[in-house]
């Protein structure tokens, strides 16, 4: 089996798929007035998702991370999810959500082969959640969260993005949950993107005083796994949880990417925050199309760059992390 490779030498075993842009949330880091329809053609149907992952799968994809906006809202998602575990090659099926459908559906999805799962909980305060999110809803989804740490999953890690002035002093809150639950807290550096800019100003703060502080109190850092995502990940003997950083603006963080990224309308794109996207859908229509669908993907890989221009502003055509799966 051929592996998808770059100039850079980056191998890529892991896709984030994102399933739909809609969304029933609406945070203030990425869709503050909520989702919006825009008339454009629908997103990739199950048929296209199949052959797609198939097309990845016979070049290296080990681990698909099906994504949003809110990928629970698709009403055929845990026939997607067993066409995923089905296809030869693949040993992770993953899902990344807000939670809200937890309670009702993780166990059918868990039925349907989902190997691990991301929830996204920005914080364990009734309050600061509903702030944060537009929606009252901490409860069941925490309800959720136990739920599912029932059911052996490989992996149950949450999401939160780290917001200056909102929940950047949550730590020992989250050490309290930690302590008993099996669960990796990963804490996301708030991400610049094309309609977030004034909030990005008012609420970024770096990753890296949080990073010293698990030092001084004892987390050691862990290996990262070759299909892992980009969290670096701590462990202590006295909590049952990990604690995961996931800091972008961090020196070096595009030298260990090793995921691609197609959009709910079939655009693959190189990096989250790329200049452009490559349309893959023509060639998603048949079975007989998978060769070329494979070296249209390859030929592709030969121009992802080095790095992402944060650092310089530069979010690319990413308007919010809705549009891509974050």
């Amino acid at each position: 089996m051929s592996v998808l490779s770059d100039p850079f030498g980056r191998t890529f075993p892991y896709l984030r798929l994102s399933l739909t842009e809609a969304c029933n949330f609406r945070c203030g880091y990425c869709l503050p007035d909520g989702y919006a329809a825009d008339g454009r053609p629908v997103f990739l149907a199950r048929d296209e998702v199949r052959r797609l992952l198939g097309a990845f799968a016979t070049v290296g994809m080990r681990k698909v991370r099906l994504t949003g906006g809110e990928p629970t809202l698709r009403k055929d998602l845990v026939d997607i999810v067993a066409d995923a575990a089905r296809i030869d090659g693949v040993a992770k099926v993953a899902l990344t959500t807000n939670g809200t459908r937890l309670p009702a559906h993780v166990g059918p999805w868990r039925d349907a082969g989902l190997t691990s799962l991301n929830v996204s909980a920005d914080s364990l305060d009734r309050g600061v959640f509903e702030a944060v999110t537009g929606h009252d809803r901490l409860p069941e989804i925490l309800d959720g969260i136990d739920r599912a740490l029932a059911l052996g999953f490989d992996a149950v890690k949450l999401n939160a993005v780290l917001l200056r002035g909102i929940n950047d002093e949550s730590l020992p809150a989250w050490l309290d949950y930690l302590r008993e639950r099996r669960v990796s807290v990963r804490f996301i550096e708030l991400m610049r993107t094309n309609d977030n800019v004034a909030y990005f100003e008012r609420h970024h703060v770096r990753a890296d005083a949080m990073e010293r502080t698990l030092a001084e109190s004892g987390w050691v850092r862990m290996m990262r796994a070759s299909d892992a995502g980009p969290a670096i990940e701590y462990v202590h003997p006295d909590y049952a949880g990990r604690i995961g950083i996931i800091a972008p603006y961090s020196r070096d963080f595009c030298a260990g990417c090793n995921r691609l990224r197609v959009t709910a309308r079939g655009d693959l794109r190189l990096c989250l925050f790329g200049d452009h996207g490559v349309p893959l859908r023509a060639l998603l229509q048949s079975d007989d199309d998978r060769d070329a669908l494979v070296g249209l993907i390859a030929s592709q890989l030969r121009l992802k760059a080095a790095g992402h221009g944060l650092h310089a502003g530069d979010s690319g055509i990413t308007p919010h992390l809705a549009s891509i799966g974050g």
